[in-house]
């Protein structure tokens, strides 16, 4: 009875896996994943695996015993590639056939008669895949371990099941034959299907997580210079106003507006206005600490928030504004006008990203009305964002003043 039972959970494990297999397949076609295409490769050749062989049983003969064995440790190596391919590594290739060599190796040298000491070595060899697996699943330790953590257990929870007979074979008499065909097979058979469901929701746990991040992302990403967006700009600077206020530490904030932009897509075309602020971007971000943000807020307009005081920030944005306009951008109708007004406004720990923007919006249109091609620092934040508002609907366009004088001092 034990015995039927044992097959009946053997056949309902490969018949969850082979769906599960197939299904992977499928998404994988489907969303053009490599990952979830070896993934589901493997479920389908392991599930055929041990369907053969618990169906077959003893007809099958020496060779073909060990060649489905094989193909069983390969099912293991794929799924041990899998979680590289996922990760952006190459397939290992001779790891991938390893552990069938191995197998095959050890069966063919071993006394006829060691079933238990083949198993052993069967149990070590997927022991070893699934530590592997799970060594590759961990590797993005930029993730936070709630998120990581089922991705690590699964793989060392099957290990350890499958290694018991090896750590506690001399208590549990590793030679008696009736105790390895009734206790061992039904636990490995319960663990197996277990395995196979736990597995495939941390494969889509992964998938899926990575595909909201890839989104959110996008959705928060500038796709000309690759900088942050409007949004993405203003939700990383509420965080870093939020961490520098709880250690009192004043921030800065900046606006870049380049000059006279809408005249050089006049004269030089769209292609030539993109490249320039595919410039002023890289200038931007070479200029700035790692600590630093910045981001593209509008058509011409950039944005940065530095954790330091008003003082050093003005420093900053001068070097931004001198690595510029002496970035020397020539086109073939002649050498183009590189040079940038800037608004910079400072204020003590957790003051709001909005009123820095409108203290230094105000900056810069004093930047602006002064010449262009200068660094200006408001001298006060803002009494309200509604006076402010108020004042900038009632500004009168900006004087046309030459495209190049010397920068003010802030």
């Amino acid at each position: 009875m034990m015995s039927l039972d044992s097959i009946t959970l053997y056949l309902v494990a490969t018949m969850v896996a082979a769906l599960l297999g197939a299904m992977m397949v499928f998404f994988g076609r489907q969303e053009n994943s490599p990952a979830l295409k070896w993934w589901g490769t493997a479920y389908l050749l392991g599930a055929s695996s041990v369907a053969l062989w618990t169906a077959t049983g003893d007809k099958l003969g020496p060779y073909l015993y060990l060649a489905l064995n094989a193909v069983g440790f390969v099912a293991c190596g794929l799924v041990w590639n899998a979680a590289r391919v996922f990760h952006g590594r190459k397939p290992n290739w001779p790891g991938l056939v390893f552990g069938a060599v191995a197998w095959v190796a050890a069966a063919t040298l071993l006394d006829p008669t060691a079933a238990m000491l083949r198993m052993i070595i069967g149990a070590g060899i997927v022991s070893v895949y699934a530590a592997l697996t799970a060594s590759e699943l961990w590797v993005e330790r930029r993730k936070s371990l709630q998120r990581r953590w089922p991705a690590f257990v699964v793989p060392v929870m099957h290990g350890c099941v499958l290694m018991l007979p090896i750590l506690l074979g001399s208590f549990l008499r590793p030679h008696d034959a009736g105790f390895s065909t009734s206790v061992w097979v039904t636990v490995f058979a319960v663990e197996l299907i277990l395995y196979a469901v736990g597995t495939v929701f941390v494969i889509f746990m992964l998938v899926s997580e990575r595909t909201v991040t890839a989104h959110r992302t996008a959705a928060s990403t500038d796709p000309l210079t690759g900088m942050l967006n409007r949004r993405g700009f203003s939700e990383a600077c509420a965080r870093m106003i939020e961490r520098e206020a709880k250690g009192g530490r004043p921030v800065t904030v900046m606006i870049f507006d380049i000059d006279h932009f809408k005249s050089i897509n006049d004269r030089f075309g769209h292609p030539a206005g993109d490249e320039m602020l595919r410039l002023f971007s890289t200038i931007v971000v070479n200029n700035l600490r790692i600590s630093d943000l910045s981001g593209r807020i509008g058509g011409e307009e950039f944005a940065a928030l530095l954790p330091c005081a008003l003082e050093e920030g003005v420093l900053v944005a001068e070097r931004v504004r001198e690595a510029f306009e002496t970035s020397g951008v020539v086109v073939e109708e002649g050498p183009v006008d590189t040079t940038v007004s800037i608004g910079v406004a400072g204020g003590p720990a957790g003051t709001e990203l909005e009123v820095l923007l409108a203290s230094a919006d105000t900056a810069l249109y004093q930047a602006k009305r002064g010449g262009r091609n200068r660094v200006e620092a408001a001298e006060e934040l803002p009494l309200s964002l509604e006076n402010w508002r108020r004042q900038s609907a009632a500004r009168i366009g900006v004087p046309k003043g030459p495209s190049k004088t010397q920068p003010a001092t802030a």
